[in-house]
């Protein structure tokens, strides 16, 4: 056996000595899933880990596609297969045959329970979701200021709307002090009045994004005053952050994207609704100048001479209907007062002294006789006819 080994060497020969063991050929591990990833290829890689250690494991498609139980992450699982090693990086790995499960790890168990519970308050009904903003002047961002997701939005910020103001509200996104921080961040984020607030986090397992399950987190997120969009993790990453946000993002990226406008959109609208206005405008003013046309020709018909002779010859016939009616008036008026005189002529007591009787009154007074017993003889009268007076003494009764 040589003195110096390569690494090549070396590697080889712990393979070999693995996988010749019998004890590590069909043997079963049980263990909770982390780091759960399907690609393209079909493989599955993910991590199988209890609470000291954790193991590398691959399925290959072949036995992949035989599968009808759908692994992910937090759950407790019996991998059966066979150790080995991957040279190229040279760590032992177990290739797993089968994957039964076997109850949901501690951490999913317990995501499930605080989900049921908030989920009972109403804390993440459809109805308490507020709309974002379609134009957003100050943006806040929750998420560690070394974290990748964070460049990954500035970017999508910078090419959608580069006059937007951001503002970042750095916080630890994992660790057992990344709760707390992240809720004083979204406090801090909301004294600052933005429009909208993303709380962001690339992915991980289940325990990288630990940190937006706790319950804390989820109460600050839904309490805030100021929408908010999650983008926590990848598409199939759920946390209890993304059900209490206002709106749910699947990447970081995705959230930057939701909570901006495109302003090269907004340029397009903006030419679209002045070309619009234009040929609106241009509408109107030409219905304008054909209703002037129309009105034009309307009163070139009606002279305003032939309508002010019109109006002076009905002046003038009013006039003489008023100067008729009122002639009328006067002799319908004279008429009747020359019957009222002849009613009152024919009243009168002269006109029945007319007819030939007189009025006997004592002399010197007004006291008429009406009674021959009223005068004596030799008594003095006055006697008024028709035409005049005359006196008369009394020679006998």
């Amino acid at each position: 056996m040589p003195d110096t080994w390569s690494v090549s060497t070396l590697t080889r020969y712990i393979r070999t000595t693995l996988e010749t063991d019998y004890r590590l050929k069909e043997l079963t591990v049980e263990g909770e899933i982390s780091n759960f990833s399907r690609p393209a290829s079909g493989h599955i890689y993910f991590t199988l880990k209890d609470s000291n250690a954790s193991l590398r494991c691959v399925m290959w498609k072949s036995q992949a596609a035989q599968m009808i139980y759908r692994p992910r992450d937090g759950d407790r699982v019996e991998v059966r297969g066979s150790i080995g090693v991957y040279e190229a990086s040279g760590q032992y790995q177990l290739y797993a045959d089968s994957i039964r499960a076997s109850g949901e790890g501690d951490l999913f168990r317990e995501f499930t329970r605080l989900k049921a519970k908030l989920e009972s308050e109403g804390l993440f009904d459809a109805a308490r979701k507020r709309t974002l903003p379609p134009q957003p002047r100050r943006l806040c961002i929750v998420t560690s200021p070394t974290a990748a997701a964070l460049r990954d939005i500035l970017n999508v910020i910078r090419r959608r709307s580069p006059s937007l103001e951001v503002i970042i509200c750095p916080t630890q996104v994992q660790g057992v002090d990344a709760p707390s921080q992240i809720v004083e961040a979204v406090d801090n984020a909301n004294k600052l009045k933005p429009d909208v607030i993303i709380v962001a986090r690339g992915g991980g397992s289940i325990e990288d994004l630990w940190a937006f399950n706790d319950e804390a987190v989820a109460r600050a997120i839904a309490a805030s005053p100021t929408p908010i969009i999650c983008g926590v993790g990848h598409e199939t990453d759920f946390t209890l952050a993304d059900f209490a946000a206002d709106v749910r993002a699947p990447t970081p990226s995705a959230a930057a994207e939701i909570a901006t406008p495109d302003q090269s959109e907004l340029v397009s609208d903006l030419r679209d609704l002045t070309n619009r206005l234009i040929a609106a405008i241009e509408s109107q003013i030409q219905d304008r100048r054909w209703a002037l046309s129309a009105h034009i020709a309307s009163l070139r018909g009606l002279s305003p001479r032939a309508a002010l002779a019109n109006s002076r010859q009905r002046l003038d016939d009013l006039n003489l209907r008023a100067v008729h009616a009122l002639q009328h008036r006067l002799e319908l008026d004279r008429q009747r007062v020359n019957s009222t005189t002849q009613h009152l002529n024919s009243l009168s007591p002269l006109a029945i002294l007319d007819r030939g009787y007189a009025i006997v009154t004592r002399e010197g007074t007004t006291e008429v006789i009406r009674d021959v017993a009223e005068v004596q003889k030799d008594e003095r009268l006055d006697v008024r006819v028709g035409r005049g007076k005359f006196k008369v003494s009394v020679d006998s009764t």
